[in-house]
């Protein structure tokens, strides 16, 4: 590990931890609203397996944001994950099912940079919370 990595500042990696933590929660609002308005399957061109994934991010999104603000190693882990295959998920509806482009679609381009921070930063910060 490079040493600078050790001594990221405390306020640092509050401020990665609440950012993250309010992001996940305005995505979880998202998918929970789009549960109350659509039920399980809110988009109605995307495959059922997709539909379901992103309905379970209500349940997940807010699972990792609280954790985060608790500060709990497992916090940033989940985000990962989550960001992760969010992202291909949607890189997949956006090129392979509604065959469209990153420039025409700023919902994809806020989550690449979202997931882009979330994953740049969690190696400097995940050391610093707790299990």
């Amino acid at each position: 590990m490079i040493g600078w990595m050790h001594h990221s500042p405390r306020w640092t990696v509050i401020s990665v931890c609440v950012i993250a933590a309010a992001l996940l929660f305005v995505g979880a609002s998202a998918h929970v609203t789009d549960l109350l308005s659509h039920g399980l399957h809110p988009y109605g061109w995307a495959p059922e397996w997709l539909n379901l994934y992103w309905s379970s991010l209500a349940l997940f999104d807010a699972l990792a944001a609280v954790l985060l603000i608790r500060g709990k190693r497992r916090g940033t882990d989940l985000a990962c994950a989550i960001m992760a295959t969010d992202l291909a998920a949607n890189w997949y509806a956006v090129y392979g099912i509604q065959h469209s482009s990153l420039t025409a679609q700023l919902g994809l381009q806020r989550l690449t940079v979202f997931a882009a921070f979330v994953l740049g930063t969690a190696p400097f910060i995940r050391r610093h919370l707790t299990r």
